[in-house]
């Protein structure tokens, strides 16, 4: 329990030093799906949009052992979910969504159930067109259900929560 919370104080500082390398990104929506005991994998979506051509790396959080960029489509009439090892694209000024059903982050090797309303870190890696990578972490909040409404709004850019 000790590390888990070593490991959450060590997010939050993070968390305040991504403010000024993300100004580019905005992440809303987010949003983790609740899991059951014993349950080892769930996804967390969320809206990605940033100013300028860039792509997500990758993603990572103390929760989950291995965290995946995975998109699920349909071939042939049968569901496939794969991994993207070259990341998300993020084309300048569009809005990409992460969602059941497409694009989407998978937390697998969960440490531990997610419960509806509790929120977990999640460290998202971005590299831009020059290559140069910078990090953000979003407290996606964990339910049963994608938010209703306007849902919960990061934008770390204009620091606005």
């Amino acid at each position: 329990m000790k590390n888990f919370i070593r490991l959450i104080l060590l997010t939050t500082h993070l968390f305040i030093a991504s403010h000024v390398a993300a100004q580019t990104i905005t992440i809303s929506n987010a949003w983790a799906r609740a899991t059951v005991q014993g349950q080892k994998a769930t996804g967390a979506f969320m809206t990605v949009t940033s100013k300028e051509n860039s792509k997500l790396v990758a993603a990572s959080t103390p929760v989950a052992g291995i965290v995946e960029i995975h998109e699920m489509k349909m071939e042939k009439d049968v569901m496939k979910m794969s991994a993207l090892p070259n990341g998300l694209d993020l084309p300048a000024g569009k809005a990409v969504d992460l969602k059941p059903g497409g694009f989407h982050i998978m937390l697998m090797d969960l440490k531990l159930s997610l419960t509806k309303d509790v929120a977990v870190p999640l460290t998202l890696t971005f590299q831009d067109s020059s290559g140069k990578k910078s990090q953000q972490v979003v407290q996606v909040p964990v339910s049963v259900q994608p938010p209703s409404g306007q849902g919960v709004n990061h934008q770390h850019g204009d620091h606005k929560h």
